[in-house]
């Protein structure tokens, strides 16, 4: 039996929650206070969140919520001490720490970049995406990887350079898949194409372009409905907002999180 089926759960948990939190630390300490590329609501468009009191206060809280994982995941590892003398115990805590810390990295970016937009890698850049995605593989993708190719038995002993190889290249063609998804939808590279904007049903013409207004965005078409449309946002402005107004589906965002209005 492979040494990483036998080795213990705790430890496995644990190593996720460490690397988790280590992931959440790295973030906020390099980039937050090292680097001040950003804080964690930086993007968000309020004079009383722009307060760099509330900013810095926002940046604590968040740390202070990766000490409760660092801490619930150090109380899993101290439980489970018996278990580290298991086979392959020490391999797999490393593993998943690797995962646990990539997986912070493409949680942040998802959510906190492109879904949420609170905040991005580089707030004071031209085009913050190449950064943002830069961020996403490096430390998000390719970290995790790496666990996951240690955890199904990379680099030990009993898995030999064809089965190390298979390892590795299903690792390279998941995080192929993971990338793909995201830079698929991203916005063309010119950012002149109009984005095209579908309301729910029952959204009359003039409440849709009111929606439209709170971007300042500009009707280039729109259907008999009235509910699709092809606009041209103001510079600067985000479409992706329109999902608080009505608007089902944004093009050129990264996910149709309007469709939550049929639970309305």
């Amino acid at each position: 039996m492979d040494t990483m089926e036998t080795a213990g759960r705790r430890p496995a948990i644990a190593g996720f929650l460490l690397g988790f939190a280590l992931g959440g630390f790295f973030d906020g300490i390099l980039l937050h206070q090292v680097l001040q590329w950003h804080h964690l609501l930086s993007a968000v468009e309020s004079a009383r969140i722009q307060d760099i009191r509330v900013q810095i206060l926002a940046d604590g809280l968040f740390h202070a919520l990766m000490y409760v994982i660092a801490a619930v995941g150090l109380w899993v590892l101290w439980r489970g001490r018996r278990e580290l003398g298991s086979p392959g115990a020490d391999r797999r805590l490393l593993a998943l720490a690797l995962i646990g810390f990539g997986v912070w990295h493409m949680l942040d970016g998802i959510v906190s970049h492109w879904l949420l937009g609170i905040h991005r890698i580089r707030m004071d850049v031209d085009n913050p995406l190449v950064w943002d995605l830069l961020w996403f593989v490096l430390f998000g993708v390719v970290v995790a990887a790496v666990g996951w190719w240690l955890l199904r038995g990379g680099g030990g002993r009993a898995s030999g350079p064809r089965g190390s190889r298979g390892a590795l290249a299903r690792s390279l063609l998941v995080a192929l898949v993971v990338i793909g998804g995201p830079v698929a939808a991203l916005p063309p590279g010119d950012g002149e194409a109009p984005v095209m904007v579908l309301f729910r049903p029952g959204t009359s013409f003039a409440e849709a372009a009111a929606a439209i207004g709170v971007i300042d965005g500009r009707i280039v078409w729109s259907d008999a409905s009235g509910q699709l449309m092809a606009i041209e946002p103001a510079a600067g402005a985000r479409p992706a907002r329109l999902y608080g107004h009505g608007a089902m589906l944004v093009s050129q965002s990264l996910l149709p999180a309007g469709c939550l209005d049929w639970f309305r």
